[in-house]
């Protein structure tokens, strides 16, 4: 038994006759017979009854009427949620980020976007580290990633560069320090400074602690802790001052200010990385929609 056997039986059934089914699905008469009699032949039952005026369902034909309507209705619908998945525009897809690039301009926007314009697809956005953004593309954990690119990637990692983000000091708002005046870093030598581990980023941990010394900075470094909004906190709470992404900015503690460093023009390269073997159509157009939206933002 065949699709075809069955869209036959439906068109005689619901014109009543063989040659306005012929007609409808655009085969000969004598086709459209000689497959309606192999499928009563694979039934084993007859379908119709033959009049001289058309044909009319036997009892065994209405019910199998039914369920075959049943049946194509199903296989409608998997072909257009094949379809679907194909186009990206169902199924899965898993999208890491670093916090403080969401906060504000391109990735937020995008998730919105993409959302907005592809609502059968299951968003997971999980907030990761660069590094742990790396290893888990590596290990197909998420299907692409915003993450700062400061050291060579595997082969195997493609990425979109997209922009460059600066820094800023977070100080606490009660050292009164004046908010309208850009400090210079060895202005910092010998304040408390909130920091991050080296081995939650080795590559941006040193790319930061040159470029202090460069410009004539120690860091007196009182606590480590592994997130920005960690140290935001500790900000927060006076325990010490911070060199943070600019991104922070979108989510200013009230008991923090951000202030601009004079000497230290820190690049931060924000790009979207994903495996280069990835197959997975939401993530295809995922990175239609991020390289639409890119041009929109910076054209």
């Amino acid at each position: 038994m065949e699709l075809r056997h069955l869209r036959y039986f439906v068109a005689v059934a619901e014109g009543h006759s063989f040659r306005v089914a012929a007609e409808r699905i655009h085969v000969t008469q004598p086709a459209i017979t000689r497959q309606i009699q192999d499928l009563e032949a694979e039934v084993g039952v007859a379908l119709f009854q033959r009049t001289t005026s058309g044909v009319t369902l036997t009892p065994a034909g209405e019910l199998f009427l039914r369920e075959v309507r049943v049946v194509l209705a199903t296989l409608a619908a998997a072909t257009r949620a094949a379809r679907r998945v194909s186009e990206g525009l169902e199924g899965s897809l898993r999208i890491g980020f670093v916090e403080n690039s969401s906060w504000e301009g391109l990735v937020p926007e995008l998730f919105a976007h993409y959302q907005e314009r592809a609502p059968g697809v299951h968003l997971e956005l999980l907030p990761l580290n660069s590094p742990e953004q790396v290893e888990s593309l590596i290990a197909d954990r998420i299907d692409g990633g915003f993450i700062y690119t400061f050291e060579e990637l595997p082969a195997e990692i493609s990425t979109i560069p997209l922009m460059h983000k600066s820094v800023r000091l977070a100080v606490p708002k009660q050292w009164g320090w004046p908010g309208d005046q850009a400090v210079r870093a060895n202005e910092l030598n010998g304040k408390p400074i909130i920091a991050f581990p080296r081995y939650t980023y080795p590559a941006y941990h040193d790319y930061l602690i040159h470029a202090c010394l460069k410009a004539g900075l120690t860091l007196n470094v009182v606590q480590e802790v592994t997130t920005e909004t960690a140290i935001l906190s500790l900000v927060s709470a006076g325990i010490g001052a911070a060199i943070v992404n600019a991104g922070n900015i979108g989510r200013q503690p009230a008991r923090v200010q951000f202030l601009e460093l004079a000497d230290l023009p820190l690049a931060i390269p924000l790009a979207f990385a994903y495996p280069t073997q990835n197959q997975n159509p939401a993530l295809a157009r995922f990175i239609a929609m991020l390289t639409a939206v890119h041009a929109q933002m910076t054209g």
